[in-house]
Order: structure tokens, then sequence, then C-alpha cells
């Protein structure tokens, strides 16, 4: 048999997605990122990840190292992909599982920020280790394909939201306006939302309708379906 057997590693990484405003006030979709320790990439900023220990599932494993990096604790984790690029990591063959998940800016503000914690905008990720920044790249792409599906942005929400709350989330995924009028169409007739019957208070013109979502939270998210092994 020709070739040397190398032990491959097992690693979890973890896309986190939150819309926080930009020092200008602009919503954007942002993610936390860990400065590494050591190395390989020692200094650099990273996804929020770490190994795989022999007792635990992958996604148990997602949720502990995510926790132990930045304190945050989502109230669920979707697989998003697996890399496994032979050269993805220094001296060593490493795959990594990479899951994905939605918070809430409450969710959000449970970050431990601080020298080796911060939430940075999704689009200005560069230079970070490894392949992390194809990973983030592939990410945001999936979550503005599949934004066009309702339940998407209703997990960036509260239990009742107004249609211009709704479009406003879309926006700031997509980072372009839309059309009010053509928005509420397609959204009413998605068959995603229903209203409760209540209206927003509080403000100077006649209160907007508030709605609720359909599908449940955390039972359908933004990444079902596993991508390619890279």
């Amino acid at each position: 048999m020709n070739g040397t057997s190398q032990a491959i590693l097992v690693a979890v990484s973890t896309v986190i997605f939150a819309l926080l405003p930009d020092r200008d006030g602009r919503v954007r979709v942002h993610l936390p990122l860990v400065r590494r320790t050591r190395d390989p990439f020692g200094g650099q900023w990273a996804l929020p990840g770490g190994w795989v220990r022999t007792d635990e599932s992958l996604s148990d494993a997602g949720r502990r190292t995510l926790a132990e990096t930045t304190g945050l604790r989502p109230s669920y984790l979707e697989q998003l992909y697996t890399f496994g690029r032979t050269d993805r990591s220094p001296g060593q063959r490493v795959v990594s599982v990479v899951y994905s998940a939605l918070v809430r800016n409450h969710e959000a503000a449970a970050a431990v920020e601080g020298e080796n914690v911060r939430w940075t905008a999704a689009d200005d990720c560069t230079g970070l280790a490894f392949d992390h920044d194809e990973i983030v790249r592939y990410a945001l792409t999936r979550l503005r394909s599949k934004v066009q599906h309702a339940h998407v942005a209703l997990h960036f929400l509260g239990e009742r939201f107004s249609l211009a709350q709704l479009r406003e989330v879309h926006e700031a995924i997509l980072q372009r306006p839309l059309d009010p009028a053509n928005f509420r169409r397609q959204i009413e007739g998605s068959g995603t939302i229903a209203p409760t019957g209540e209206r927003l208070t509080g403000g100077r013109h006649r209160p907007p309708r508030l709605y609720r979502a359909l599908v449940a939270a955390g039972s359908t998210g933004p990444f079902q379906d596993v991508g390619p092994l890279a």
C-alpha cells in the first residue's frame, strides 16, 4: 500500500449571525470572532470552535466550544456543512464540521467581548485563521439566499412584530432597500405569518398591525441542508 497513514482530527466551528448596528448606526449582519492564543495562526482572529471530544456528539461539541469561547448559548444550532480540504490546517489533517445559528439582540448581548472576543460585521471579515474567510463568505451567501424564505428573518424578531420591522431585517441582511408595497404582498402571500389582531403602540401615526410567525421558532432554521464536502 502506498502512502502514509495519518490520523484525521475532527473539530467544530460555529458561525453565529446577529443584526447589530455599526458605529454609524447602520444595522448589518455581525458575527463573533475569537483571537487564537496559540499556533498555528497565533494572534489571528478565527471563528469560535475547538476539538470534538470522544464522548460527545458534534452538536454538543459545537455548543460547548461556543460557550467556552464567547459565552453564547443559542437555543439551537444548524449544521451548515463540512470542510475537509487536506491543506486547510498546517501540519495536520483536520476536518471541521461547521454549525450556524441566528440570535436576537438580547442573546447577542450575552457574548463576553474583550481582548480576545469581538463582534465583527460579516462583510468585513478578512484575514482570518485557516480557511475561515471562506467559511464566513459561504455562510453569509447562504443566509442571503435563504432570507427569501420569511421564516429565516423571523428568527431575528420577537414573538410579535410589524411588517416594517420584518422588512428592516430583510434589508439589513441583503444590504439594500426593498419596496414596502411589494414586500407586504410577498410576505402576506407566503403563508408564514398571521395577524395577531393587535397593533404596535407608541407611534405618532396610526399604529401598524402586529403579526406572529406560523413557523415555530427553532423548528426550521436557515441551513437545513448540509452543504458539499470541501
